[in-house]
């Protein structure tokens, strides 16, 4: 068992996904595919993950498969624990001196009877590759990440509802921290901040200061190797009219990009609506000043294009079922929108929900910690 994930399942999770690599090691002409990141390794194991080194994208292990094999190279230090605890019945495992440099790719070289040239990762790009493989999640993964945004949520809502004005924004930082790690997950992006510095800054990172009439936290949880994100608002009383302007704009983007996420539709029509959603809102081209998101699972996003790249690869690609979403539209002055979606064939569905948090309009809106209602 890993982490809670039952073995029958997973390695007929894994039979797929090592499928799906032999498939990709045939149409590029391949010899064999090494997957070096966490990301990867995450995804085509069911779930190993690094966690000597939490967000750290350099795994401590590889996977190398063939079109015949599949073998795990670690370093002498981890092979014993992934041996017995690393739920990796379906790969030989293998490990090398952690101290001679190139070990990993020498080994993985003659694994493949082949030279890196002729390896999908070591010497051949296949990263774009792999991350169409890992768009649509199937039914194991996306019980998995409804799993982790419920407890991403309730870490991140539990935090806020707890916040005390004048309270250190480190504090309530580390209530997300200490309720994420104490389910086997942990903030890979975590941000703190409030007052006025959520109104000038994007990422207000928490810096020690007492937070008195505004907070807001972000989180994007890691679990299994999938990712999870939202952020959330409190306030102690009613917003300002400017920190409210800035958040009903930033509502009527999300509320446009939603809208546009449908099974079928491209990432380019998607992006097109939420530039459009920002220039109805009276802030046109602000999507330039912030990170916008798209879809999420093994990378905090999979990828993440601009409304005006319409040459990338990812342009013209459909959203399909069973893809995650998780856009961050941005107003600047308190406007942030962020949550992790699920597209099924009727629609959205929310991830990052709860039943303990104010609604407006169907979508998360801030706690007031005073009147307990939405400010």
């Amino acid at each position: 068992m890993l982490f809670g994930i039952t073995e029958p399942l997973l390695d007929a999770e894994v039979d797929r996904k090592l499928g799906s690599a032999r498939a990709l090691i045939a149409r590029r002409g391949l010899a064999a595919l090494a997957l070096r990141g966490t990301d990867s390794v995450a995804w085509i194991t069911g779930g190993l993950t690094n966690r000597i080194e939490p967000g750290n994208p350099a795994s401590v292990a590889w996977v190398v498969v063939t079109p015949d094999a599949a073998h795990v190279i670690t370093t002498c230090v981890e092979l014993p624990r992934l041996r017995a605890e690393g739920a990796l019945d379906a790969y030989e495992l293998h490990g090398v001196d952690w101290f001679e440099d190139g070990a990993f790719a020498s080994l993985a070289e003659e694994l493949a009877g082949a030279s890196a040239a002729r390896i999908g990762g070591l010497g051949a790009d296949v990263a774009d590759d792999l991350i169409e493989l890992r768009l649509v999640l199937d039914e194991a993964e996306r019980a998995r990440l409804a799993v982790l945004a419920a407890d991403a949520t309730c870490a991140l809502e539990g935090a806020l509802r707890q916040w005390t004005p004048g309270e250190l924004d480190t504090a309530v930082q580390a209530r997300v921290a200490a309720d994420l790690e104490a389910k086997g997950a942990f903030g890979a992006c975590l941000i703190v901040g409030g007052d006025e510095r959520v109104e000038r800054f994007r990422h207000p990172l928490a810096a020690g200061a007492p937070v008195k009439r505004l907070l807001m936290a972000v989180v994007v949880a890691e679990r299994h190797g999938l990712h999870a994100a939202a952020t959330r608002f409190a306030s102690a009383g009613p917003l300002t009219d400017s920190v409210r302007s800035a958040r009903s704009a930033a509502d009527g983007v999300e509320r446009a990009v939603l809208d546009a996420s449908q099974v079928g539709a491209t990432y380019g029509e998607a992006l097109a609506a939420l530039a459009d959603g920002y220039a109805r809102a009276g802030h046109p081209g602000a999507w330039r000043e912030h990170y916008q998101g798209g879809p999420i699972g093994y990378r905090q996003r999979e990828f993440e294009i601009a409304p005006s790249q319409a040459e990338s690869r990812w342009f013209g690609t459909t959203i399909a079922t069973g893809t995650a979403l998780a856009w961050n539209p941005s107003v600047a002055g308190g406007g942030k929108c962020e949550d992790s979606y699920l597209v099924e064939e009727d629609g959205l569905r929310r991830l990052t929900t709860s039943a303990n948090w104010p609604l407006e309009d169907g979508r998360p809106a801030v706690l007031d910690v005073v009147g307990g209602e939405a400010a």
